[in-house]
């Protein structure tokens, strides 16, 4: 089959795309190294493309993301999940809709974690998302994941208290050891699930308190988005600096050179989205997927049956 040449757009997006690529590592927490949350920008401050160009190439992850997710299944060693953390309005929604529009979404699964139920609380805070991963050729989502143990649980310790956990009393009895040995169960989790095949690729999309603002606002002035808000969004914004200190400690603990961590400038949506889409098909490329190869057998069986449709 002959390939169609790219046009001057297509190259010009192909040439930005391996250039940013190579930008994106400032983007990884690196593994004992302190995240720095207050120190990273919430906003895209670089000149390799502007939201225009930012289209083109989301296109083109996003379309080599559909090559990839159909060798992912073929292969058939290998699973990928996707966690994502970020403030309230950071964009998590939206970011899952742009990034997989063009994925099968037999081979897609998204799992939303909300409050825990009776059952679930009945079992360890790890059991409900072992029961979400994704299988072999599969792709995980967890919009929101087994962090939010370490994160609200750790502003509001006294949803801790409904885990009936031996020892935990009161929530005097919560102590950093607590929290430390949560966060070492975390990557022990991780470290067997990537053993048994799957991908871990980590987002916390960094939005800065003014443009959450912005947001939570145009959720109220605009009726199509009303049901998006939450009055608790408002609330928890009084425990920022509290969100963040539980942020700062938990991607600074997990963020593994398997299970790596990436702080994602999320001020601009259309910027996020892309960086998140190349992050994912650059992980995904890493593990050189190709299609089965037949035996002699079974293409002799091929051909054999071809003869008789042919008849």
């Amino acid at each position: 089959m002959v390939q169609k040449e790219p046009t001057s757009a297509e190259a010009h997006i192909a040439t930005i795309a391996g250039s940013f690529e190579r930008e994106l590592h400032k983007l990884k927490v690196a593994e004992g190294k302190a995240a720095n949350l207050r120190k990273r920008a919430t906003a895209y401050r670089g000149k390799l493309f502007t939201k225009d160009t930012a289209s083109g190439l989301l296109d083109l992850s996003v379309e080599r993301l559909s090559a990839l997710q159909d060798k992912l299944y073929a292969h058939n060693q290998y699973g990928m999940l996707i966690c994502l953390q970020a403030m309230d309005a950071a964009g998590k929604d939206g970011a899952v809709k742009h990034i997989l529009s063009g994925l099968n979404p037999q081979g897609v699964r998204v799992t939303s974690f909300k409050q825990p139920s009776s059952e679930e609380l009945d079992h360890d805070f790890l059991w409900r998302h072992y029961r979400a991963l994704p299988a072999r050729g599969e792709i995980g989502i967890f919009n929101r994941s087994h962090y939010e143990n370490v994160l609200i649980s750790r502003v509001h310790p006294e949803i801790v208290l409904g885990e009936n956990l031996p020892s935990i009393n009161s929530i005097a009895d919560i102590t950093k050891e607590f929290w430390a040995e949560r966060l070492h169960m975390i990557r022990q989790f991780e470290n067997i699930v990537v053993g048994s095949g799957t991908l871990v690729v980590k987002f916390f999309l960094h939005v800065s308190k003014e443009e959450q603002c912005k947001r939570l606002i145009s959720r109220i002035d605009d009726p199509t988005k009303n049901w998006k808000f939450s009055l608790g969004d408002v609330q928890e914004r009084a425990y920022w600096d509290d969100y963040l200190d539980a942020y700062e400690e938990a991607i600074s603990a997990t963020s593994t050179a398997d299970s790596p961590w990436y702080v994602i400038p999320a001020d601009d949506k259309w910027y996020a989205r892309v960086a998140m889409a190349t992050i994912i098909h650059s992980h995904m490329d890493s593990l050189n997927l190709s299609y089965p190869t037949l035996s002699p057998q079974q293409k002799s069986a091929l051909r054999k049956a071809r003869k008789e449709l042919l008849r």
